[in-house]
């Protein structure tokens, strides 16, 4: 049963992020599709959904049953964004979506994967300060500036985000093998960038002197 859960939260995840990638492609503006496309991480965060690169950036912190449940995470994430493309491309909105993201996800392919890993990685480190952010700023606002500056940033410096390419690739209706190895990539980018900054943190405390 836990494992369900833990699916089903997943699964709430994908759907939310699907939803800002909705909204990213819908935008002429890349800037405010940028700033709209953050309605995944309020959700996710607000709610309490299980989203694969939030989660991994915490491994370290919690025990093994937490570190099994990521790829129950995954799973849920890319069913969640999957079947949130599969419901948009029986729409009438959905065959526009499906040109925006075709073209997105032939840059995206046409990458190499030392590139498509490093993009990853940078794109993790802006989640973990927006999740962080908003878990630990005493400020309601500073809190949802964290989520907007986080994942604007990294959709504007063009960083990979694999739960969102799960969602771009499905609307374009691209899988296939390679698109599942890039999407394994950029889930190890994601993942080592996610425990960068904690790990980097834990040694700063460490070697901070005492007040």
């Amino acid at each position: 049963m836990k494992w369900l859960k833990t699916f089903v939260g997943g699964i709430l995840a994908g759907i939310s992020i699907a939803v800002g990638g909705t909204v990213f492609l819908s935008l002429d503006n890349k800037v405010l599709g940028a700033l709209f496309f953050t309605v995944g991480l309020f959700a996710v965060c607000t709610f309490g959904f299980n989203l694969y690169t939030g989660k991994v950036c915490y491994v370290f912190d919690n025990d093994r049953e937490y570190a099994l449940g990521l790829p129950v995470i995954w799973l849920g994430n890319l069913c969640g964004a999957f079947l949130t493309a599969a419901a948009e491309r029986a729409t009438r909105i959905g065959p526009a979506l499906a040109e925006k993201a075709a073209a997105l996800c032939s840059v995206k392919l046409g990458d190499g994967p030392a590139s498509i890993f490093l993009l990853s990685v940078f794109c993790n480190v802006l989640i973990w300060l927006a999740v962080e952010g908003f878990k630990n700023n005493p400020h309601p606002a500073g809190k949802y500036l964290s989520l907007f500056f986080g994942v604007a940033v990294f959709i504007l410096c063009g960083f990979e985000h694999c739960v969102a390419n799960m969602y771009y690739f499905s609307m374009a209706g691209m899988w296939s093998w390679k698109t599942l190895g890039w999407v394994l990539v950029m889930t190890a980018g994601n993942s080592a960038g996610g425990v960068l900054f904690p790990l980097l943190r834990r040694i700063q405390q460490k070697q901070a002197p005492k007040a």
